[in-house]
């Protein structure tokens, strides 16, 4: 820039010089040359403006560039070496759904901005059906919540894009955010450059994908207690309120393509979470895709299944933290997890109908169990973000050595399991 400018000095120096020599004697040029000053005084005065406007430009140039990392009541440059620091972090894919995949994401935002977010989309109720009935796009709903737990949760625009409609009428149910990503599904061309669009907008740390691009719809097959018979059921939404224990789960139509960056990032990973979620209608559809479940079982990254906290009726009544890996291996096949990690800590009350998932003593030739204490004090029936993320981030640590240390400074170890 130095330079650059000395150029251009130089430059307008030469033709000024012309200008001169043709009219020396000319008031103007008495004036503009500042004759009458001694030119060692002429060259202090325009030295000096020129580094004042120096300066002044640097100065409003950096504003206009930190804009984006401004916070309230946070220096700046905490601001800047934070984004800095979130930039260098590992590289996590996280697979599920629903509420179980936004908390998870809403505490790995704090330890690393490159978080890739692969998101199931058998959907078929509430404001996400409605619309993929509606346009015939995939549902939305789930991409919504990892796209708001991604953002900055203080944004205004965040709450905007999880506003829902209340007042009747036929956005009655419809979330904000829902039809925005519809809308821009439709400016954009395709769904899932409207995800990432809606990504800008809410200036996200990270990326959310659909783990494929093909309409499917999710069918279970239920046993019932007094018949020896299995029924069949179809809908993402009507499998957990139909009587029965879900036996097995597929998608319709079987074996979709997967979505090509989620393959990449799956790849690329450094840590792969997969749930914490519903266990049959959130966390298993994505490895019914086959090119996803294969790039998992290929990966070098650290593979660890968050077991949910609870059980959850319809799904997975009667589970324990054995079961649930069951579950997964009999949908994905074996070789898929490195580590399972589990809650510890069974303290409060809980909904009616949901009981803790134990996770009992390692069995041989059983994948390790790692315990720690990761339910949300608030509401015990669920992970709590910041616990959960430690958990990963600490697991990962104890595989590939120390990271950059938390925001709290912090660098906690899980309790070894029995």
């Amino acid at each position: 820039m130095i330079v650059g400018m000395t150029l251009i000095g130089l430059g307008l120096a030469y033709i000024l010089l012309d200008i001169y020599r043709a009219n020396p004697e000319s008031p103007l040029m008495a004036a503009l040359t500042l004759r009458t000053l001694p030119r060692w005084l002429r060259a202090a005065l325009l030295a000096s403006a020129g580094f004042g406007l120096v300066l002044f430009s640097v100065v409003r140039l950096n504003r206009t560039l930190m804009a984006p990392y401004i916070r309230r009541g946070k220096p700046i440059v905490d601001a800047v070496a934070e984004h800095r620091r979130l930039g260098r972090g590992p590289r996590i894919v996280a697979i599920g759904g629903g509420t179980g995949l936004a908390i998870l994401l809403r505490g790995m935002k704090r330890h690393s901005g490159n978080i890739t977010a692969i998101v199931t989309v058998a959907d078929d109720g509430g404001s996400s059906g409605r619309l993929r009935r509606t346009l015939g796009l995939p549902p939305p709903g789930d991409i919504r919540n990892c796209l708001a737990a991604l953002s900055d949760d203080e944004n205004l625009v965040t709450q905007l894009f999880q506003y829902r409609f209340a007042d009747g009428g036929e956005l009655d149910g419809h979330s904000f955010g829902n039809l925005f990503i519809a809308a821009l599904s439709g400016v954009s061309g395709s769904f899932d450059r409207g995800v990432v669009e809606a990504g800008r907008v809410l200036g996200i740390r990270g990326t959310v994908l659909p783990s494929t691009l093909r309409d499917v719809a999710l069918l279970a097959e239920k046993s019932l207690a007094a018949d020896t018979q299995a029924i069949r059921v179809a809908g993402e939404s009507r499998i957990p309120s139909a009587p029965g224990s879900i036996l097995r789960v597929q998608l319709e139509p079987g074996e979709p393509p997967a979505h090509p960056e989620a393959i990449r990032a799956v790849l690329a990973a450094d840590l792969i979470a997969i749930g914490p979620g519903s266990l049959f209608t959130s966390v298993v559809p994505n490895l019914l895709v086959p090119d996803l479940a294969s790039a998992i079982r290929s990966s070098r990254a650290l593979r660890v299944f968050v077991c949910n906290v609870a059980t959850q009726p319809g799904e997975t009544d009667g589970y324990d933290c054995l079961r649930h890996l069951a579950a997964l291996e009999d949908h994905s096949g074996p070789g898929l997890i490195d580590v399972v990690l589990a809650n510890d800590r069974m303290e409060g009350p809980l909904p009616e109908g949901v009981a803790w998932v134990c996770a009992e003593e390692d069995a041989p030739g059983m994948v390790p169990v790692q315990r720690a204490d990761l339910a949300d004090a608030g509401r015990p029936w669920r992970h709590d973000a910041e616990k959960l993320a430690q958990a990963l981030i600490t697991l990962l640590e104890e595989k590939t050595g120390p990271l950059e240390p938390p925001p709290n400074g912090r660098n906690g170890r899980l309790a070894p399991s029995n």
